[in-house]
């Protein structure tokens, strides 16, 4: 049967080191770590569960949850990011869709999208060679009503559910991108809330997901910002992980980068 092999968690922001430069080389190295530790086990899917920022998909049907099921993905490029192609797993996503709807999760197909930072900054960071096919996982933080903690752990589980039945030996490594605190293009800008993001990673770390699931939007939305919404990647990670606890790899408040920059790697439990 498959087997989600590893499982992680990291921010999927970067900024210029002018001025932070200690910081942000722990966090590029932090970033690095988690790489080595993903291309170590060496998976057939890697499944980036991430947001989109406004690119691909529109407010006339906000899905809670979408994947992309093309061959290959060509990358938006923004923030200046290489576009080189990067290979797909239509058969795993195309699978996963029809295994999420028999369980009564609602996820979407998104064939046509050019996946924007939220995917290719962890992406570029852990496979740069472009060598290891690649599912985005995609969750909605934008559009209103953006699924719920609960939901998105629901999915994780869904998600452990399916690659536990597929046939062969398939090896899936699963990673959640983005968070922690951040406000973007809103009053609060550049604000980090440091208590709440050790707080939430305590969570994580400590494998927590009824917690984790227990959260607000609307309560996420006030105290961490809308990016901080994007936790929520990372709860649909630990719940595929089975929330077996984690290790810390980095975090860094970066208040010129406007965000809580964290990494984690998940155990998986047996």
């Amino acid at each position: 049967m498959g087997q989600i092999v590893g499982a992680f968690a990291m921010s999927h922001q970067l900024g210029s080191p002018e001025g932070v430069d200690e910081q942000s080389e722990r966090v590029f190295q932090g970033m690095r770590e988690i790489g080595r530790r993903i291309r170590a086990l060496e998976p057939d899917v890697l499944v980036v569960v991430s947001s989109d920022h406004l690119n691909n998909f529109s407010l006339g049907a906000p899905a809670p949850f979408a994947v992309g099921t093309a061959e290959t993905f060509h990358p938006l490029g923004d923030m200046g990011l290489p576009r080189d192609p990067v290979p797909g797993a239509p058969e795993f996503a195309t699978g996963l869709l029809t295994f999420a709807d028999a369980q009564g999760v609602e996820i979407s197909a998104a064939e046509d999208i050019q996946p924007d930072h939220g995917v290719m900054i962890p992406l570029g960071i852990v496979d740069p060679a472009r060598s290891i096919p690649a599912v985005p996982l995609y969750v909605n933080t934008v559009f209103y009503p953006e699924p719920s903690p609960a939901q998105c752990r629901e999915l994780g589980e869904v998600l452990r559910a399916y690659v536990n039945q597929l046939p062969g030996e398939q090896r899936v490594v699963v990673l959640g991108a983005g968070g922690l605190s951040h406000w973007v293009g809103m009053p609060g800008e550049g604000t980090i809330n440091e208590p709440w993001d050790q707080a939430f990673l305590a969570e994580v770390l400590a494998g927590d997901l009824s917690a984790m699931a227990a959260r607000d939007n609307a309560e996420i939305l006030e105290v961490a910002g809308n990016g901080g919404l994007e936790i929520n990647a990372w709860i649909v990670a630990a719940a595929a992980a089975g929330g077996a606890g984690g290790e810390a790899v980095f975090y860094e408040a970066m208040p010129t980068w406007a965000t809580g920059m964290a990494g984690v790697e998940l155990k998986v439990a047996g």
